[in-house]
């Protein structure tokens, strides 16, 4: 069995009964959908044509959801479904993100994730799902595609069907007929919405000539009823004199879209901040580890160090939990993992690194206070260093792979990343062990080192940044958008006073001038490269999917 849906958008009459039947099957809070009608308009007046488009999870063949989910609350059933388990769910929203259509929420009444799933409760007991039963057009088609005497297999047989971002390699199972090409495009944004309340009005006015131009910054989002951060309003889009284009749009042409279901960022500033968090704290235990690996005696410096990166890991920790919209399910990552996802294995990655940092802290204090002898000291350092180095390693990388799995925003999709958040771990981590050595009065050859190595990192990570931001292009619009954003948009301030300014440049001039001044490259270097992932982090969330 193979369950899909094809939309008929010839017949479809925008009445949202199956978004009302839908939200009454599944009770559905006020807010949120699983099922919705975007509405898009096109023409130039008098001749204006208004097209209809039901929207909803399309139980992928191939779905990026069930992979990013850590612990299978996502899965695919034998009969092609795309379900999920409330019950397990751990509100992490990595399958939001990685969802290219923008088909998954959050529940705020269950605070785990939500959406269509083909009223698989009804298809058990061999019944329709409740949008198919209520659409007075029958413009919903369901049913088994792999039985060719079904409806569905006979309407895909002889007419000719589409599917949105078929270039996702998703395999997408939800078809239309005579879908047209500016509402299955995300790119055709709204100048202000009708039926809504809860969207902001445009910013200003667009200039299209500009050579930034992707679509006007959003506005601060609106808030539905259930208290969820929306995307603010983007830009109308037109079909000439910009470089947005649609296809089947003719010159002169107008479109934009008239209703749409807006849907909640799901990362914010938790997430920069335990990269800048956890790199600190990997960099730091590598760099200090190394320097006192083969020293006799006990050191206090050490001893700080690990102290150090243990509470840093401990807020990095803290950080994620904060962030779970069920954080007291978090056990399930470690007594359930779905292994494909990063989340289960950063999990893990991050359990072990914290153990390790634990056990090198309580071992230098052991030496401080002479519980261990001077002559075991390197020894049992060692045995630490074997597993903790490529734990710090991963920890400083791992999130890396997270961004990529997150297939729903192009952006991160880079295969520069790792070495970004290696450059990174390594120079924050030398800055730290700078501060450390300076200010316990190492000796100045080991001053020094920390200080090239401080300034190579720097140097490194501000060339590969510039040539990752300006020397790759990317392979799809809303990555291209994203990173215009980032450049010339709204978070430009971010990536040219915060990134390069304060998290580069400003440390290399300092460490250069004297190591006394680490300690302030260390602190510009951590708001500049917070400001820098808070850019990166937010700017693909803001373009829309649907």
């Amino acid at each position: 069995m193979n369950y899909g849906f094809v939309i008929d958008t010839r017949s479809c009459i925008g009445c949202h009964a199956c978004s009302t039947a839908c939200k009454s099957e599944n009770q559905v809070p006020v807010g949120v959908h699983r099922t919705w009608v975007k509405y898009t308009e096109k023409g130039r007046y008098p001749d204006v044509r208004r097209h209809f488009q039901v929207t909803r999870c399309n139980h992928c063949a191939n779905p990026p959801c069930v992979r990013a989910c850590p612990v299978t609350a996502m899965y695919q059933r034998d009969d092609g479904i795309v379900e999920f388990d409330p019950d397990v769910c751990i509100g992490c929203k990595a399958c939001l993100q990685a969802c290219p259509y923008d088909a998954i929420h959050i529940d705020p009444d269950s605070g785990t994730a939500s959406k269509c799933h083909y009223c698989a409760h009804r298809v058990d007991v061999g019944q329709e799902p409740a949008c198919v039963v209520v659409c007075p057009e029958h413009s919903i088609i369901a049913g088994d595609m792999d039985d060719p005497s079904s409806e569905i297999s006979r309407v895909l047989a002889k007419e000719p069907v589409t599917v949105r971002k078929p270039e996702q390699g998703t395999a997408p199972k939800v078809f239309y007929i005579e879908g047209n090409d500016i509402a299955l495009h995300p790119s055709t944004e709204p100048e202000m919405y009708m039926f809504s309340d809860n969207a902001p009005q445009h910013p200003g006015p667009l200039n299209l000539d500009s050579p930034a131009f992707s679509a006007a910054p959003p506005a601060s989002g609106g808030t539905a009823s259930s208290g969820a951060a929306l995307r603010g309003a983007q830009g109308q889009a037109l079909a000439s004199g910009g470089p947005v284009q649609v296809a089947g749009v003719a010159a002169g042409q107008m479109v934009q879209v008239g209703w749409n279901a807006q849907h909640e960022i799901p990362w914010h500033w938790p997430i920069p901040a335990y990269i800048v968090i956890k790199g600190l704290a990997a960099g730091l235990s590598v760099a200090v580890l190394s320097l006192v690996i083969s020293m006799p005696a006990s050191s206090m410096t050490a001893a700080v160090a690990a102290t150090f990166a243990l509470i840093l890991m401990g807020i990095t920790n803290g950080l994620l939990l904060y962030d779970l919209e069920r954080p007291e399910r978090f056990y399930l990552l470690l007594t359930r993992p779905q292994w494909r996802s990063w989340v289960a294995r950063a999990a893990w990655i991050l359990t072990g690194f914290t153990v390790s940092t634990a056990c090198w802290t309580a071992l230098e204090w052991a030496g401080v206070f002479g519980l261990i002898g001077a002559e075991s000291m390197p020894a049992y350092r060692m045995a630490l260093a074997i597993p903790m180095t490529p734990l710090a390693v991963m920890t400083g990388i791992y999130t890396a792979f997270l961004f990529a799995q997150a297939e729903g925003r192009d952006f991160w999709q880079s295969a520069a990343t790792p070495l970004h958040m290696l450059l990174q771990t390594i120079y924050l981590g030398s800055l730290g062990a700078l501060v450390l050595t300076t200010l316990g009065g190492w000796s100045p050859e080991v001053i020094e080192v920390l200080r090239g190595i401080s300034v190579v990192a720097l140097v490194l990570a501000a060339v590969a940044l510039l040539l990752g931001e300006f020397g790759v292009t990317r392979a799809s619009e809303l990555g291209a958008r994203a990173q215009r954003e980032i450049q010339w948009g709204r978070y430009r301030k971010h990536f040219w006073w915060g990134g390069i300014a304060l998290g580069l440049v400003v440390p290399v001039l300092l460490v250069a001038v004297t190591p006394a001044l680490a300690f302030l490259a260390l602190g510009s270097a951590a708001v500049g490269l917070f400001a820098y992932e808070y850019a990166f982090v937010m700017a693909p969330q803001a373009l829309p999917n649907s």
